[in-house]
């Protein structure tokens, strides 16, 4: 993609996220993607196009150290996934709020970021997110879509009814259903409340068991129903006619000491979600979970050796069918990969500024401050988010000193942050 189609100030967006944080936007990570088309190319041939798509179910595994480009690699999945219709929901697995030791937790977070398939403006936007917004954007496109019916208001409300019906047939939790039709209803003849009341129920935020009779709803999504909740929203995503949800998990932050017990429900949390995939209900999906590292497969219990044995193939250009993704092999030239990298943010940066600067002291650049980054691979930060925080830094300075000789001392200097 060319950063001449960008506007200027989206281009400054990317930057300022660039530069910030180290972790891409999200949109406009295309625009510095490197290294991971011939898999990305797997994934969409052998799964999102086909077997997805018709109906089967896969789980991988992204193993990449923080900063090492999980982020990216799952921004990137999204937009495949969104180009062959299905449903993304993006999770970022925090230990407080969805540990996956607590699967209703991870219910939880996964419909709060349900996003259906979005423009590029919708996401700069900021469109709402979550099964909220979902099913409102579900119920314009309907009532939309039938607006030109004859036969006045009462026909157009069967229309309505006999649509949602539809879209809510052969779901596996009675619960879930119920919730979903009345929450679709309650939008279509304005009851407001009723809405809300419903989405407290589907969002897992609270059960009042006199308030959601009234709807048909039983029971709470809890630990024992998460699972079904879970296979629930994906046949109501089907029946929607998108090609099937996925689910990007992402453990973007440290996971504090869980106790043996805690660690022991993940653990068996994560094998039963990996067989899941092999159930005849749980169709049209595809989960990737992004980790820093394997350790938490280290252990001794049944529980270890059964998630171990499920996660021992490697997934690589010539076995697709491998669980494990290590983003570190996805390139066989790391250095070619940085120098491709920056030089596609020196694009972007020139148009986020509106300037102009040498190529050649930009390839200078980009080659001794990829050198010293990738020098640093060994350490807490992942050296792909340390070398592009570091570039925007030695782009910024190169915009206020354009005659700096680029020497491997200054890239040092750039790298550490000093003067």
């Amino acid at each position: 993609m060319n950063a001449d189609s960008l506007s200027q100030d989206v281009a400054r967006h990317i930057i300022e996220t660039v530069g910030g944080h180290g972790t891409p936007p999200e949109w406009g990570f295309q625009f510095f993607t490197s290294g991971l088309d011939d898999y990305l190319q797997v994934i969409e041939d052998d799964y999102l196009r086909t077997y997805v798509a018709r109906g089967g179910a896969s789980f991988k595994l992204v193993i990449g150290a923080y900063g090492g480009g999980k982020t990216h690699f799952l921004y990137n999945v999204r937009e495949l996934a969104w180009r062959h219709n299905f449903v993304v929901s993006y999770v970022t697995l925090r230990h407080e709020e969805s540990p996956f030791h607590q699967m209703d937790k991870v219910y939880k977070a996964t419909v709060s970021n349900l996003m259906y398939p979005m423009q590029p403006e919708e996401i700069l936007q900021g469109e709402e997110k979550g099964i909220s917004a979902f099913i409102k954007v579900w119920y314009r496109r309907t009532a939309d879509k039938l607006q030109g019916l004859d036969g006045g208001l009462d026909v157009l409300d069967e229309a309505l009814s006999q649509e949602c019906r539809s879209a809510t047939r052969d779901i596996e939790s009675a619960n879930f259903s119920k919730a979903v039709r009345g929450a679709f209803m309650a939008l279509a003849e304005q009851r407001h409340d009723d809405f809300d009341l419903i989405m407290q129920w589907l969002t897992a935020e609270g059960f009042d068991r006199n308030a959601h009779r009234e709807f048909g709803i039983l029971r709470p999504i809890d630990r024992s129903t998460a699972f079904a909740s879970i296979r629930s929203l994906v046949q109501w995503v089907r029946n929607l006619d998108f090609h099937g949800l996925v689910i990007l998990l992402d453990e973007a932050e440290q996971i504090p000491s869980m106790s043996s017990k805690q660690k022991e429900i993940m653990l068996s949390n994560l094998r039963e979600l990996i067989d899941e995939c092999g159930q005849t209900a749980f169709r049209n999906v595809m989960i990737f979970y992004a980790v820093p590292n394997e350790m938490f497969l280290e252990g001794q219990s049944h529980v270890y050796e059964a998630l171990k044995q499920r996660v021992s193939s490697v997934f690589d250009f010539f076995n697709p069918s491998g669980v494990k993704i290590y983003l570190e092999r996805l390139t066989a030239d790391p250095l070619m990969m940085l120098g491709d990298i920056g030089t596609r943010l020196a694009s972007v940066f020139c148009r986020a500024y509106d300037i102009g600067m040498d190529p050649v002291k930009i390839h200078e650049a980009v080659d001794f401050v990829a050198m010293e980054a990738y020098e640093q691979r060994f350490g807490d930060i992942g050296y792909k988010r340390l070398f592009v925080q570091a570039i925007i830094r030695a782009f910024h300075y190169l915009r206020r000193r354009p005659d700096e000789p680029i020497t491997p001392e200054w890239a040092r200097m750039i790298l550490s942050g000093g003067e």
